[in-house]
């Protein structure tokens, strides 16, 4: 997209009623525009290109913005509209900073989630290993070196979740905002009805730490997280299942970096080690 669009747009803004002084860009996403102005966030959507795992669905967002107010998991909705076939959203900005530290409130944060009734319009997640496995073939099919990946393949199989809830579907550290004592989630362009323990996955993911922190968790810090997290059941399932979560993600990362991420490499190799250090008898 061009200045000149971006000026159109902001310009639309203004006309729509929103006080768009001096927009600065926000850096962090990797899929949207999304600019800071005054005491709002406006995110334009860019829907150019498909993503194989995250969906980036303006009518989801919008959604659980709604769906989901007052209970301080998101942040508070002002408008949403169109401009020249692209859509935008413009929600109240968060004073505060993506998460880094103390797993325990994530933990908590998602259990709260986990509990909160579905919306219609919700996709399904990919839920049991059969389904996990479709879909990280399907990304590797769009791999040019897929085949040391097919390779490292988990051998053991998981039956669909009997419970599915209402989740996130990236609750990576740069979707999580820690302000005034709380965290919210913000970025709910790809929120499913699915298992929980996908989202409790994504967070701990490697690549995932290490693309939005800097560095993964320690394994202190994925202790404490599982430990925090209210429901036995579903960390139980967690543990059974991550060795498929962290091969999805390897491939996705290798579908990345084939498309120019610079540090989705590295990430790969983390999910990749993360995978292998697993027991073979899970693996």
């Amino acid at each position: 997209m061009t200045c000149d669009f971006h000026s159109r747009f902001f310009a639309h803004l203004t006309g729509q009623g929103l006080k768009v002084d001096a927009p600065r860009i926000l850096t962090g996403g990797r899929s949207n525009y999304v600019w800071r102005t005054g005491r709002i966030v406006v995110k334009l959507y860019d829907q150019s290109s498909a993503n194989p795992l995250f969906a980036n669905d303006p009518a989801c967002e919008v959604a659980a913005l709604r769906a989901l107010s007052g209970t301080g998991m998101v942040p508070h909705l002002v408008r949403f509209g169109g401009f020249e076939g692209h859509h935008w959203l413009a929600y109240a900005h968060l004073k505060g900073a993506p998460w880094q530290h103390d797993p325990d409130p994530v933990a908590r944060l998602l259990g709260r989630l986990h509990d909160q009734p579905a919306f219609e319009g919700l996709s399904k997640g990919a839920n049991g290993s059969a389904l996990i496995e479709a879909q990280t073939e399907a990304i590797l099919a769009e791999c040019a070196a897929a085949k040391a990946l097919r390779d490292l393949r988990p051998g053991h199989k998981v039956p669909p979740a009997k419970r599915q809830t209402l989740i996130h579907g990236d609750p990576v550290p740069g979707n999580l905002v820690a302000h005034d004592g709380t965290l919210t989630l913000i970025d709910w362009q790809c929120p499913k009805l699915g298992d929980p323990a996908e989202d409790l996955a994504l967070f701990l993911s490697p690549a995932m730490q290490l693309l939005y922190r800097g560095e993964p968790l320690s394994a202190e810090e994925a202790d404490a997280f599982v430990a925090a997290y209210p429901d036995s059941q579903v960390t139980a399932r967690l543990r059974t299942l991550l060795p498929w979560f962290h091969w999805r993600m390897a491939a996705y990362c290798l579908w990345k970096a084939e498309r120019g991420g610079a540090r989705d490499r590295q990430a790969m190799e983390l999910e990749i080690a993360a995978l292998q250090s697993i027991s073979p008898s899970m693996a």
